[in-house]
């Protein structure tokens, strides 16, 4: 799942940044469940519109009505009246506008603006690019897929030794072999 950042939302010069995934309908009236990437779930119910990527073209929406359920929320989207109709949204991304979102300061990034870099090691060696992050408690884990996957941890200054938004990639202090 990588964010095409040069494919913006139409009529705006903001890029969507990917919050979420629509997992599968729930019941037989047009539900949806839909996973949030926010830390708490309930936060992405606080952006509108939501922006669907469906065949790599973002669409806004609206929401009807949306509550938590457990660890996903469920949704109801304008025209997605029943399991069908939720059923051929699976597995959509749900972006918002960067607008929307908060500054970070100079040392922190959100997910989506990591996901699809590539990651390189600090003598050049191409490890493959951010496919998603696991979050542990502890730290951030970038999920790197290339010739393999990798599981490194996202820890500034002792793995992770650069992140360039500008050049698009990450640098990191991390053996190939492992």
């Amino acid at each position: 799942m990588a964010v095409d950042r040069n494919s913006g939302v139409p009529g705006t010069d903001d890029s969507p940044i990917i919050m979420g995934r629509i997992a599968g309908p729930y019941g037989v009236k047009g539900w949806l469940r839909v996973v949030s990437y926010t830390r708490q779930p309930n936060k992405l119910l606080e952006y509108t519109p939501w922006y669907l990527r469906r065949n790599n073209a973002w669409q806004a929406s609206g929401v009807v009505e949306a509550k938590r359920h457990g660890r996903v929320l469920l949704a109801r989207l304008p025209g997605c009246e029943d399991r069908d109709g939720a059923a051929q949204l699976a597995g959509t991304d749900i972006g918002i506008c960067r607008g929307q979102l908060p500054a970070t300061a100079a040392d922190e990034y959100y997910w989506g603006d990591l996901i699809g870099l590539p990651v390189v090691t600090l003598d050049d060696t191409v490890l493959g690019t951010v496919d998603y992050l696991i979050e542990t408690g502890a730290n951030d884990v970038l999920v790197v897929k290339g010739e393999r996957e990798r599981l490194i941890p996202f820890i500034q200054g002792q793995v992770v030794a650069l992140v360039d938004l500008d050049t698009r990639v990450i640098r990191v202090d991390w053996d190939p072999d492992f």
